[in-house]
């Protein structure tokens, strides 16, 4: 949506094709307070201001899943699950999925003491008891950063040991409010409304639990949902755009912003930073052409 603001004071015409939610992840924050300039406000509340911003520009918008985008001999044509729609540029910003557990209740628990981002909803839980499930650099990251402000951090792991730096692992292990439980699988959660505890199998013999947490932050990974344009950007190993910069791909015309690009950070400032790149880039690449 940032994407299409700027192009929209830009002078040009702005399709928005959304394929689930307009704000994507953001939407499901409850609070957002790492936002410059404004100290807080829902992720819901956010995207619909937005939303707004942009239609009362004249963008046009859509709820259609993209299915493939073609190049053409006057631009590309998108084609959704309900037509096609022609343009002389894209911006691809289609963001990644974190990956869940897959257990019951766990959609209806975000937002509610189920979260995948400990830098956007940590904070939330200062002072209080919370647990993080996962084993790689995110997921130890996220401990350290938790450490900092609640009063206890239980990390459950699959495996019997951690598959991070050995850095993070050393100071993970030296901070006195967390405790490190291998071996355990994450089965149930426990809730009236919000998350009141979380049920833990145990493996290799252990014995299971039942650990009373205000909050489960969950980092198993995330995974970006770009094979459908494979066929015209570049992808590297584990399917992120790759995109410079300018948030240029490999096809002049396509460009890509946001979580899906090849990139380090990946924060709502990132996204709309990108946002706002890739439309001036884009706007830049069609007033350069002559269609």
């Amino acid at each position: 949506m940032t994407a299409a603001l700027y192009a929209l004071r830009n002078g040009k015409s702005v399709l928005v094709l959304e394929a689930d939610n307009f704000g994507g992840q953001i939407a499901y924050s409850p609070r957002v307070e790492n936002f410059p300039s404004i100290k807080e406000i829902s992720g819901s509340v956010f995207a619909d201001n937005l939303l707004e911003q942009i239609l009362a520009l004249g963008a046009q918008v859509e709820l259609e899943r993209v299915l493939n985008i073609e190049k053409t001999s006057s631009g590309f044509t998108v084609t959704t699950e309900y037509g096609k729609h022609d343009c002389k540029a894209a911006v691809i910003a289609a963001g990644v999925k974190h990956k869940h557990i897959g257990i019951a209740g766990e959609e209806e628990l975000i937002g509610k003491g189920v979260s995948y981002c400990a830098v956007c909803d940590g904070a939330f839980y200062n002072g209080e008891e919370v647990a993080l499930v996962g084993d790689g650099n995110t997921a130890l990251q996220y401990s350290l950063l938790l450490s900092n402000y609640c009063k206890k951090v239980t990390v459950c792991t699959l495996f019997d040991k951690f598959f991070g730096d050995l850095t993070l692992v050393n100071a993970l292990r030296k901070r006195e409010n967390v405790n490190i439980i291998h071996d355990v699988c994450l089965k149930e959660f426990i809730a009236d409304g919000e998350l009141k505890a979380c049920r833990f199998d145990g493996m290799k013999g252990n014995p299971g639990f039942v650990l009373p947490v205000k909050a489960v932050f969950i980092a198993i990974g995330q995974y970006p949902d770009n094979k459908i344009f494979s066929s015209l950007v570049n992808l590297d190993k584990d399917g992120y755009i790759i995109a410079d910069e300018t948030c240029q791909t490999s096809t002049p015309g396509i460009f890509a912003a946001g979580d899906c690009r090849t990139k380090k950070i990946r924060q709502l400032t990132t996204a709309c930073a990108d946002g706002a790149v890739a439309a001036v880039a884009a706007c830049a690449y069609i007033d350069s052409k002559s269609f």
